[in-house]
């Protein structure tokens, strides 16, 4: 069912922010991959199927909550990416 897809992206994001706040990166770009994937097939299942009339309040409750993981998510990886992008501009200065 098409709801189901929206209820595994909400379990994707929020292992995808327990990652992030354990700062396991690794796992964040898996599950991030893994969010991608769902995405793409929830696009192709909802040009053939609807959602029914009682599953798009939880259908927006899930949005909800994806859109508050997703939130806290940026806030955690922030310094990572802060970071990341100090160290490759230091190996680039070291390569000119």
């Amino acid at each position: 069912m098409l709801i189901d897809y929206y209820k595994a992206i909400e379990d994707s994001s929020a292992k995808m922010r327990d990652a992030a706040q354990a700062e396991d990166w690794d796992e964040v770009m898996r599950f991030e991959g893994a969010c991608a994937v769902l995405i793409e097939q929830l696009r192709h299942k909802s040009k053939s199927e609807n959602l029914l009339p009682e599953q798009r309040s939880e259908k927006h409750r899930i949005m909800q909550r994806i859109l508050q993981n997703d939130a806290q998510i940026r806030i955690l990886v922030e310094p990572w990416l802060t970071y990341v992008e100090r160290k490759l501009d230091g190996q680039r200065q070291l390569l000119h």
